[in-house]
């Protein structure tokens, strides 16, 4: 049972996918030391496991493939001992980058898969009990780009257009119940995901605990959406009041437009292998 004080973290359970890497572990690390239990589903579930005895402080892990209905039933029942879950944080995902022309039917259904398909299953099989107890909190991890479309991202940036837009319609229908839904949207994150992507000119890019630290934030304090770093949502809000036109032209000028197309794919080879795999 979480504390009386929406502040105070200590005793939540908190179910974190995506858990054994990068933004995942990050946030399984931050929210540990504030006193939560966290419960950490990967792909890997040996990885996962390995990530939440390094954390300890009863931290749980299991294998868990978000894009199955079934799976997220085995990993609930497996990690049940944690309690039942007050926080879920929809973070797994995958970035495979290039032309939607060349990209393989199976490419495109796995980030489908994975980035949207993965962010329902959860919610469908966490949020039930959430609203029978009459509280809980779901965090969805999106992208920038699920605010501003870049060019060799277009099924990617699909996939986190629509985090946010279901983020928005369960804001509305699971408020009545008692539960909080937010959705969080990085810009380039230091992780191997965004591997050989430049940031936008001005855009500094951030770090795994920076996105974390606005993960513990909105948890503490429930917001329906924040931009990391924060500022760069006045950026995207304001153009978004410009003509076309304009919008395009700052763009262009920062570089934003080009930032999956100037990719080093050197530097990316082992990510999108990986990915691809998935």
């Amino acid at each position: 049972m979480p504390s009386s004080n929406a502040h105070d973290l200590a005793g939540r359970v908190v179910v974190i996918t995506g858990g054994a890497r990068g933004i995942g572990r990050a946030t399984a690390e931050r929210l540990a030391a504030a006193g939560c239990t966290v419960v950490l589903g990967d792909l890997d579930g040996a990885l996962a496991a390995t990530v939440a005895s390094e954390i300890g402080r009863g931290a749980l892990a299991g294998a868990l493939d978000v894009t199955s209905a079934d799976s997220w039933r085995a990993f609930l029942a497996a990690t049940a001992e944690a309690g039942p879950p007050d926080a879920l944080v929809n973070n797994a995902g995958i970035m495979p980058i290039g032309s939607i022309l060349k990209e393989p039917d199976e490419v495109t259904k796995a980030i489908v898969d994975v980035n949207l398909h993965g962010v329902i299953h959860g919610t469908k099989a966490v949020v039930p009990g959430m609203v029978e107890r009459g509280h809980g909190h779901v965090v969805n991890v999106a992208s920038a780009v699920g605010r501003l479309a870049v060019a060799d991202g277009a099924t990617y940036s699909a996939s986190k257009f629509a985090v946010v837009g279901l983020s928005e319609a369960l804001r509305s229908e699971l408020a009545p119940a008692g539960v909080d839904v937010s959705v969080v949207l990085p810009t380039v994150v230091q992780t191997e995901l965004s591997a050989g992507v430049p940031a936008a000119k001005g855009v500094k890019p951030v770090t795994a605990d920076d996105v974390a630290k606005v993960i513990e934030s909105v948890l503490r304090k429930p917001k329906a959406e924040v931009w990391v770093p924060r500022w760069s949502q006045a950026i995207v809000k304001t153009t978004g009041a410009l003509p076309r036109f304009v919008q395009e032209a700052v763009a262009r000028a920062m570089g934003a437009d080009q930032v999956f197309k100037n990719a080093d794919a050197a530097k990316r080879q082992a990510y999108e292998d990986r990915a691809r795999r998935s």
